[in-house]
């Protein structure tokens, strides 16, 4: 066997790897038990732990020494980037086997038309770039089709773990209004996620015919439904095979092993791995709960404890605020977006003839981007479909919009107002 491409670290390198680990993980939760007890998203205080760590803080004020903490040796990098891609995929893999399947028949008119408000932010967030010169936003890639389609979910997205969190820490989640926000923003996520593997897999389509663009939106969707409503049966029927040894052996690692497989198989077929684990994450969610609750309990409790809190602090690290932070670009950036979604959810919920105090509660609630808008923007420029400028304006709207959201209910809950009348 050939391991010259293998990488193989000296005593030094290891030690100095484990301790880049180490802080990025201990910073991450260091802030997020600080946010939480603020009551604010975690999310956002792991975050910030990356941040202090990144060009931002500790990179400006003592360069030196965040050179020899990350930027050591070259094979440092990889092994960071690959501990946060499995952060990013496990991330992905929890929201798919998490999604809300339950709807109300009394509830779901409603949820059918805040779903509808979803076509106006889409809309207003492909168009932007016909309106605004958004060319000094481009990443490498230089791909005007995938930059609409990227603008066009940031605008729409909705942030179904932070509202979740917001939700359980204020008593909420067991309200009708919560179980509202949640199944319509699983339906958007559904949705927005199968346009991001579309506009991921248009790059490798610059220049080339439109007809080979099209054939790569008709391949995600096949994709998608044969993923949705083909394998749930065929990975059940494996689960239950008497020759499946992998699931006698261990369920955790059988589980782990459709994760992972799903998101390869995406790869192989240039669908983006994201979205080949987030359908990992739903096919799970239809195998007997009685067999796989505590499974999918055990990957989410060691998922959330390492791989995603580093691959939210590498966000924070890659985010320089010194050098690619624009106030007016993030502030108009929210400001518009904030408007349109906000807008749109609010006249689709008045047309159900709810309060108006319902409704701007579902404006805000869907409003939160969190953990959804910061995917999509480190996608977006992992991809080279923007630069760091415009990810740091879109990271920085997903925080934002988030801690809104957590003020406004806890204001909304201490003045007594109804959640949804």
């Amino acid at each position: 066997m050939n391991t010259t491409n293998l990488i193989f670290l000296d005593n030094n390198e290891l030690t100095r790897f484990l301790f880049a680990i180490i802080l990025l993980l201990s910073s991450a939760h260091l802030f997020a038990y600080i946010f939480q007890r603020l009551k604010l998203p975690r999310v956002v205080g792991e975050i910030v732990g990356g941040i202090l760590l990144g060009p931002s803080i500790l990179g400006f004020f003592r360069p030196e020494i965040y050179k020899g903490l990350f930027m050591a040796f070259e094979a440092e990098g990889k092994l960071i980037a690959s501990i946060y891609w499995l952060g990013l995929v496990l991330l992905m893999f929890i929201s798919g086997f998490e999604l809300q399947r339950n709807i109300d028949k009394a509830d779901r008119k409603i949820i059918l038309v805040l779903c509808g408000a979803i076509i106006l932010p889409f809309g207003v967030g492909g168009a932007v770039p016909m309106i605004y010169d958004f060319t000094r936003f481009f990443g490498p890639q230089q791909n005007f089709l995938a930059l609409q389609i990227i603008l066009a979910i940031s605008f729409s997205v909705t942030s179904i773990p932070v509202i979740s969190k917001i939700f359980i820490d204020l008593g909420i989640i067991e309200t009708r209004f919560a179980k509202v926000v949640l199944a319509t923003a699983t339906i958007h996520d559904i949705i927005l996620w199968v346009a991001l593997a579309i506009g991921t897999g248009v790059i490798s389509k610059a220049g080339v015919p439109i007809y080979s663009i099209f054939s790569t939106v008709i391949f995600n969707l096949l994709f998608f439904f044969f993923s949705l409503f083909i394998m749930p049966k065929i990975v059940q029927y494996a689960t239950r095979n008497r020759l499946n040894l992998l699931a006698k052996s261990s369920l955790d690692g059988y589980t782990l092993f459709l994760c992972l497989s799903f998101a390869a198989v995406a790869s192989i077929l240039e669908v983006n791995i994201i979205f080949g684990a987030f359908l990992a994450g739903v096919i799970t969610g239809t195998l007997p709960n009685d067999q796989f609750a505590e499974v999918k309990a055990n990957v989410k409790r060691f998922s959330l404890a390492f791989f995603i809190p580093i691959y939210f602090s590498v966000v924070g690290l890659k985010l320089d605020l010194v050098h690619h932070f624009e106030p007016m670009l993030f502030l108009s950036f929210m400001a518009v977006s904030s408007f349109f979604l906000m807008g749109s959810t609010f006249l689709a919920a008045k047309s159900t003839k709810l309060g108006n105090i319902s409704c701007l509660n579902l404006a805000v609630a869907m409003n939160a981007r969190g953990g959804p808008g910061i995917v999509v923007a480190t996608i977006a420029f992992d991809s080279g479909i923007i630069n760091e400028v415009l990810f740091v304006a879109m990271v920085l709207v997903a925080i934002t919009t988030s801690l809104i959201a957590g003020w406004w209910f806890r204001f909304v809950l201490s003045r007594q107002y109804p959640l949804l009348s």
